[in-house]
């Protein structure tokens, strides 16, 4: 499986916060900032908008670093990615992303 497929199967090198990082873009560190601020209903500063991937060394949001359940869990169990859990089908935790993202459950799979 690629690096750059996240736990949950959701393809990191699509991500705004992987864009902004790799191409050191402030113009969509900003925009991204806005857009998931408004989203989560927090206050989230262009400055936090840095990123490598979730399953590689190196930068993460803050939110992939260390609030992501999915991304504590999978690393808890040891796997690559949730696609190497058994468990995967049945887990309300990965479900939030792979029941509503096609393209992430194809990732696992």
């Amino acid at each position: 499986m690629r690096k750059m497929i996240a736990y949950c199967g959701l393809d990191c090198e699509k991500c705004d916060a992987y864009l902004a990082t790799v191409n050191d873009d402030n113009a969509l560190r900003e925009k991204t900032a806005r857009l998931w601020s408004e989203l989560n209903q927090v206050d989230i500063t262009a400055e936090q908008i840095n990123c490598e991937g979730c399953r590689t060394d190196g930068l993460k949001t803050v939110y992939c670093d260390s609030l992501c359940e999915i991304r504590k869990c999978a690393v808890k169990k040891g796997m690559d990615t949730c696609g190497s859990c058994p468990e995967m089908d049945t887990c309300r935790t990965v479900s939030m992303v792979i029941g509503n993202n096609q393209e992430a459950l194809r990732n696992l799979k």
